[in-house]
C-alpha cells in the first residue's frame, strides 16, 4: 500500500508552517521505507489532488484555526475536514477537490484513505521561519500520529 505524508502550509507565515516541521521530525523516521513518500507543499484545492493520484493512503498534516486550545492534535478523516475557502477564486476546497478528481476517474485514495492530521494554531499570519512556542511544542504529538497511522494496515480511518 503506497503513502503519501503531505507536510500542508507556508513556511514563513509562523504556525501556517507547522505541517512542513512535522516532516521534518518525520523524513528520518521512514526514510528506509519504500511505501512511504513524503512531501512539503504550498497548494490547495486542485493542485493537492493531483498530488493525491497514485497513491494508495494520503496524510495530510496542516495547521487548522477552529478557536480550539492552540497546539491541539486532532486527526479528522476526509468526510470530518472542515470546509475552508480556497485561496484562490479560481479554485475549489479540497472535498469538493476530491470529489471532482473521483467523479473524472483519477486514481485517487477513497475517502476512508484519507487522513487529516491538524495542529490548532496560534498565529498564521506573522512572517516567521518558526512556530509559536505552544504550536511546536505538539509537534512531536503529531509526528507520533503520524506514525501510528503509518503502522495501521488498510484505511486510516
Amino acid at each position: 500500500m503506497k503513502t503519501l505524508v503531505i507536510g500542508l502550509g507556508n513556511p514563513l507565515l509562523c504556525d501556517d508552517g507547522v505541517g512542513w516541521h512535522v516532516t521534518r521530525e518525520l523524513r528520518p523516521l521512514v526514510e528506509q521505507r519504500e511505501d512511504v513518500d513524503v512531501v512539503d507543499l504550498c497548494v490547495g484545492g486542485l493542485r493537492l489532488m493531483e498530488q493525491m493520484i497514485g497513491y494508495d493512503r494520503v496524510i495530510i498534516i496542516d495547521a487548522m484555526r477552529t478557536g480550539a486550545r492552540p497546539g491541539t492534535v486532532r486527526c479528522l478523516t476526509a468526510d470530518a475536514i472542515p470546509t475552508q475557502h480556497s485561496a484562490s477564486a479560481h479554485d475549489v476546497n479540497l472535498p469538493t477537490a476530491l470529489e471532482l478528481g473521483h467523479r473524472l476517474g483519477a486514481d485517487l485514495p477513497g475517502r476512508q484513505n484519507i487522513l487529516l492530521v491538524a495542529i490548532e494554531a496560534a498565529d498564521v499570519e506573522t512572517f516567521a521561519e518558526h512556530c509559536t512556542p505552544s504550536v511546536a511544542a505538539a509537534v512531536p504529538q503529531a509526528v507520533a500520529a503520524v506514525g501510528s497511522a503509518l503502522e495501521r494496515e488498510g484505511t486510516l480511518s
